[in-house]
Parts: structure tokens; sequence; C-alpha cells
């Protein structure tokens, strides 16, 4: 085990250089730059200004879009560290990761590590909450599927979870803001925001209770349409151990359907799940763009989607980076969760 493991930790060397190397790449070979978006806006700043005052001032406009792209162009390129080739630029990048600085953003012209810690807290709180209803729900919801197989209870909540499976989370979204939240019908729920404007001061439960409040159309848009996936994962796990003869043994020598089920067959189910497992580090940089721009929530979707449509490369790195080390460890510890839950499992 130790020596898999010091095999995998070894491994996740080249590929993070290799997710991080063609992800800087693609982005600053990808049209529209920070230098052409500010070139831009510079000039349409000087044209606009110019279009007021006759032929003379717009002649003097189109003057100083010349002068901008001669005079101002170089000292942009050195101000955003594009006057170095791309090569030079990614090692430079690295330079920096090794001191924890991801360099400033373009957009918002803070530290890129401040803004992503400043849109932490939303996705993160989306991201737990998903993470521990799904599993609360689906794997009993699974199990119970599971022992009652082909049964009406199987029948009809299998549909209705196909059914929530196939609506897309735009649609879903839309609806329960048209229906529940003021957009026609009900204003049983807010949107935008994570509590009230008079959170502070609220005390106790009613703190717990008004964050539940706001959660509760947001949360039911992210995390219906993976009920599905883990109930039936869950459910069809168990039907095939419950198949297997130790199952069949186990039964014959008289023991209790309860001690069948929980003590030798859920075990040996969940090792799918576990797959699953090490994906829980990805809630802390969850994010839905369709959630966040829907419900008007600014979490790291909508900060990631802003970032590509500005070329903010820093801060799309820096996304990148924290994505990829976390997809990493998650993928290290589904391996620690198979050995852990069945032991028959053992990597060389």
């Amino acid at each position: 085990m130790f020596t898999f493991l010091l095999r995998r930790l070894i491994l996740l060397i080249p590929t993070f250089f290799g997710i991080t190397l063609i992800s800087f790449v693609i982005i600053n070979l990808a049209p529209g730059s920070p230098i052409e978006q500010k070139i831009q806006a510079l000039r349409f700043g000087s044209q606009g200004g110019s279009s007021g005052g006759g032929g003379g001032a717009s002649s003097s406009g189109e003057r100083a879009t010349v002068n901008l792209n001669e005079d101002v162009i170089e000292a942009l390129k050195k101000q955003y560290g594009f006057d170095k080739p791309i090569h030079e630029r990614y090692l430079i990048w690295l330079k920096n990761l090794a001191r924890f600085d991801f360099g400033d953003s373009f957009t918002y012209e803070e530290p890129v590590l401040d803004v992503i810690i400043s849109k932490f807290p939303v996705s993160l709180q989306f991201g737990v909450a998903s993470l521990i209803l799904s599993y609360l729900i689906c794997i009993p919801l699974g199990i119970a599927k599971g022992v009652k197989a082909g049964g009406t209870f199987d029948t009809f909540s299998g549909l209705f979870l196909y059914f929530l499976y196939a609506v897309p989370p735009l649609v879903l979204g839309v609806f329960l803001i048209t229906f529940f939240a003021g957009g026609s019908y009900f204003s049983w729920f807010p949107t935008g925001l994570l509590h009230s404007d008079d959170y502070d001061s609220l005390v106790g439960f009613a703190k717990i209770q008004d964050r539940i409040h706001h959660f509760v159309l947001p949360l039911t848009t992210y995390v219906i349409g993976g009920f599905a996936e883990l109930t039936l994962l869950m459910r069809n796990s168990l039907l095939d151990v419950i198949k297997q003869d130790y199952i069949r043994t186990a039964r014959a020598k008289g023991l209790a359907e309860k001690a069948v089920l929980f003590k030798h067959a859920l075990r040996n189910a969940l090792i799918p799940i576990a797959v699953n497992l090490g994906g829980f580090l990805q809630v802390f940089l969850a994010g839905s763009l369709i959630v966040e721009t829907l419900f008007q929530l600014d979490g790291l979707g909508l900060l990631g989607y802003k970032s590509i449509l500005a070329r903010d490369y820093n801060v799309i790195m820096g996304l990148i980076f924290f994505s990829s080390v976390t997809l990493m460890a998650g993928r290290l510890l589904t391996d620690i969760a198979y050995v852990l839950i069945d032991p028959r499992i053992d990597f060389k």
C-alpha cells in the first residue's frame, strides 16, 4: 500500500505539470487577449469622447487611436507581462506559484487569490450542502429500491428519478423561480444572496432557518439531476451483491434478512460508491454557472465564466490550479477508500 501511494504521489507531479502547461498554452493562444481588449476599450473611449465635437474633434480622436497603437501597446504588454515568449511566461507563473502568488486579476485589479477567496464561501456552502444532501437521500433510497426491486415502489420511484434526471437545470431553475420566487405565482422563497439583510440581528435557530429559506430553490436546482445517477448506482450495486453465492450461503445458515443485508451485502455494495467519495474535495470549488446566474449568486462558477469572457488569464489559471489539485487528491483518496471498504483489493 505504501509503495502504491508513493508511486501515485510521484505520478501526480508530471500530471500537474501537464494539466497546467496545456491549459496555459491554450488560454494564451486563444484570440482576444487582455491586451487586445484593453486596446479596444481605450480606442472606443477615445473615439466616443471625440464624437460630440464635429469633424475636427473626430480627427483628433482618430489621431489618438493611432498614437495608442504605436506608443502604448508595448507598455501595455510589459505591464501585463505579455512582452515575453509564452514558455518564459509559463516558467514565471511556476516560479510565482512556489510563493502561492497567482498574480493580479486584470478585471478586478486585485490579487487573484483574494478574488477567489471572496467568491469561495458561496460555492463552498452549496457544494457541502449538496454533497451531504445527496448521500443522505440517495444511498438509503438506493438500498430501499434494491430491497424492493421490481415492486411498485421501485418502479414509480425509478420513473420519477428518470424524469428529474431528464430535466435540464436551466429549465428547472426557471420553473422554480417562476412559480415559487415571485415570478408569476407564489413568493415563498427569495432569490439572490445567501441570507436576509437582517441576518446579523438574528439569533440561534432563526439564522439557520433564514439560510435554509434562501438555499431551498438554488440547492434543489443544483443537486436534483445527480439524484438519479447515485440512487440507481446504489440500487444496481446492491442487486449485484445480493445475487452472490456468499449471500445465499448466509441466508441458508438462517441469518436474519437485516443481518444479511447490512452486515454482509451492504459493505461490498458500497464499493462502486467509493468512486465518488474522492469527489468530496471538489465541493470546495463547486460552482454552477447556471445556478449562480439564475439565482444571482456570486460564486466560483460565475467567476470562471466572467474570467473566460474577459480573458482574465491569471484568474483562469488560479481556478485551474485549485481544480486540478483537488481532482488529483480526490482520485488518490478514491483508491484508498477502495482498500478500506474491501480488504480483498490490494494495489501492488
